[in-house]
């Protein structure tokens, strides 16, 4: 008896000893690293369910810290997604999410505007040292770049590692695609995508073969360079998204292939930075966010990622292009598997208030801290999590139950599946029940389609949506063909899919002479009087 009261009596002061650290740790003003990755799908870790993908540092973080299984992007594509990671906000709200054209391009017009305030500008006002590594994709011209938006360091491409494409390159995973993988060692010549150090061209065409590399050291350098001060570092790969591509030291290594060997160096590069925290006492007092952009790109299919048990994925708003690991890692967190809901813009509010740094009073914020959860498993106080699409909500989640208002496929993969369906009677699912959405249960649940169409009721009243800043698009010489279909961008319709010339470069998926841009049913041949429809 008297060993049991020891026993007990010792293992309370090392759980008060154990808090009294975390607690002092968290209040020493932490450092923060986001590592947000680039159409990785929610089943691509081991510690997600992935049986041949080797991640044994995400792993251990999400065994160490905490896994998040109902985390989304607030975007199911590149752009909005970190628009909303950075600044808290639905990029409805900024102009960062397009009717048409759904990401900036090269030629994009606009970025995020200047008026918007990021966490790098928040917490550079508290005294931190900030930097942005990796892909940015809110703006190529230097008045969008990250520099003008509150960092202090930036190295990384300004886009998507597929964009600029120059030697007769096409857009989509045709043949043209798949012949640079017969070489031995790939290269990445075909795209123009320059590499930006600051507000300076360093590199280009980048050298995508060490990007993965390169990122990561250069996360461990800020490191080094900044030990002796508070530090954020916004650490964004610009993979998996294709064209995929590794270092000599990873590839051919995964048993998953390609894929495979680009999250097995990302997983690497989490480890070197984690060494060098510990290298210098600094991992009890940095907090470490990894997740992803969106779901996995699927018609790229060996060289795109999964999503698991989900259903779809990227460019959709079904929960495998939204819903991402959410993986946190370091002071203060109190570990456990947690299936509250989170969002990516949560992050903003999180990271504010966990260095007591003040809030954004003057707009709308959509964020909602987490810091309560990854303190204490205290219930998050998200209830809503909002899928636009296009400027259009297309689906709601509240509580356990989703909604969808609007269905449609993305990238015409599967052939077809690129229809978009208003729906007559939204479908329902219990997300907590049927995560893969097969099984509508909208009859037996009306008075939840109330609660939700309440919900699209009041944010619509606080919106005050600007404009679509994606459309709009210069066109420098007059020869750009970004497609690669042989109809110039200042000519083409869709400049950003392969078409015809009888449809001004639109596609016409059903061959029923309907461009798909004009077709109600592009997936099924129809006739004009019924709008591409069969009679």
């Amino acid at each position: 008896m008297i060993q049991l009261y020891i026993t007990i009596f010792t293992s309370l002061i090392l759980n008060m000893g154990y808090n009294s650290i975390n607690k002092l740790e968290v209040n020493l003003k932490p450092n923060f690293i986001v590592v947000f990755v680039d159409d990785m799908g929610y089943g691509d870790l081991g510690s997600y369910g992935h049986p041949t993908i080797n991640t044994p540092n995400l792993d251990k973080m999400a065994y160490e810290g905490q896994k998040w299984t109902q985390f989304y992007s607030a975007s199911s594509v590149c752009t909005p997604s970190r628009a909303a990671l950075l600044t808290g906000r639905l990029p409805i709200r900024n102009g960062m999410i397009g009717s048409t054209t759904r990401v900036l391009f090269p030629n994009s017009k606009y970025g995020l505007p200047p008026s918007e305030i990021t966490i790098a500008e928040k917490l550079k006002e508290n005294g931190y040292k900030t930097a942005a590594i990796g892909k940015w994709h809110l703006g190529h011209k230097k008045e969008y770049l990250p520099l003008q938006h509150g960092f202090d360091y930036y190295y990384g491409i300004p886009y998507s590692n597929d964009m600029d494409k120059i030697n007769g390159e096409t857009c989509c995973p045709g043949s043209q695609y798949w012949q640079k993988y017969e070489n031995e060692r790939p290269t990445s010549n075909n795209y123009n995508v320059p590499l930006i150090e600051n507000n300076k061209i360093i590199e280009r065409p980048a050298d995508q073969t060490t990007i993965t590399k390169r990122f990561s050291n250069k996360a461990v350098e800020f490191i080094k360079n900044n030990k002796e001060d508070n530090f954020f570092i916004y650490l964004a790969h610009n993979l998996p998204h294709t064209p995929l591509y590794a270092s000599e030291d990873f590839l051919g290594k995964s048993k998953r292939g390609l894929y495979g060997d680009v999250i097995e160096e990302i997983d690497h590069g989490v480890g070197l930075i984690i060494e060098e925290l510990k290298k210098n006492n600094l991992d009890r007092n940095t907090i470490i966010v990894f997740t992803s952009d969106n779901g996995p790109w699927l018609p790229f299919e060996t060289h795109s990622g999964s999503a698991g048990l989900l259903r779809e994925g990227k460019g959709t708003t079904w929960e495998g292009g939204q819903r991402v690991p959410g993986i946190f890692w370091g002071a203060g967190i109190k570990p456990g598997v947690i299936s509250y809901l989170g969002s990516t813009m949560d992050i903003f509010p999180t990271l504010l208030e966990m260095s007591n740094t003040s809030m954004v009073n003057d707009r709308i914020m959509d964020g909602i801290s987490m810091k309560n959860t990854l303190l204490d498993h205290e219930p998050s106080r998200r209830k809503v999590i909002l899928y636009y699409r296009s400027r259009e909500i297309y689906a709601v989640r509240y509580k356990e139950y989703k909604a969808h208002f609007i269905t449609q496929g993305s990238y015409n993969y599967p052939i077809g599946s690129d229809r978009k369906i208003i729906l007559d009677k939204p479908l329902l699912y219990n997300l907590n029940i049927d995560p893969s959405e097969k099984y509508n249960i909208a009859d037996k649940k009306p008075e939840i389609l109330i609660e939700i169409n309440k919900t699209i009721e009041m944010h619509k009243k606080n919106l005050k949506a600007p404009k679509d800043l994606l459309k709009d698009r210069i066109y420098k010489s007059e020869d750009e063909d970004a497609d690669g279909d042989g109809i110039l961008d200042k000519d083409d319709k869709c400049p950003d899919v392969p078409g015809g010339s009888s449809f001004n470069g639109c596609p016409d998926t059903d061959n029923d002479g309907i461009a798909d841009n004009k077709d109600s049913c592009p997936d099924r041949p129809g006739s004009a009087k019924k709008k591409g429809c069969p009679d």
